[in-house]
């Protein structure tokens, strides 16, 4: 997959692929207009809503209404790097839903692709082009 990079300007770099936008901006502190998520809130959503996927398609599988059902998703920094040290995914269900499910529902959002990519990581190769 490829992804073309930009800057609309002031503090916005945007993402262009697949016929979609994604735009992020900066809060007022780092310069921006705050008009967009933060990249690094983007990525941290990328989180909740792929494991989101799975959730939801372990509903429609088994016919199981996906009404009333969230994930909450709460990342706790480390203070001694300034890095996310864990990251807890809860996932509400309303008390109608089957708990014989409740295993295998965390089992299919722990499938996420983005989870499981942060676990293995790829490889990154940064370089410039002059065009």
């Amino acid at each position: 997959m490829e992804m073309i990079i930009d800057f609309p300007g002031g503090a916005k770099v945007d993402a262009h692929f697949g016929g979609f936008t994604v735009r992020t901006d900066q809060p007022p502190g780092g310069g921006g207009e705050d008009s967009a998520p933060t990249p690094f809130a983007l990525f941290l959503a990328s989180i909740g809503t792929c494991a989101g996927i799975y959730v939801l398609g372990f509903c429609k599988q088994r016919g199981i209404p996906s009404d009333g059902i969230r994930i909450i998703q709460r990342a706790q920094t480390d203070p001694a790097t300034g890095m996310i040290g864990q990251i807890d995914i809860e996932i509400q269900t309303p008390s109608g839903f089957p708990e014989k499910y409740l295993p295998a529902l965390i089992r299919s959002a722990d499938q996420c692709k983005v989870k499981k990519h942060l676990e293995n990581p790829p490889v990154f190769n940064v370089y410039t082009k002059m065009v």
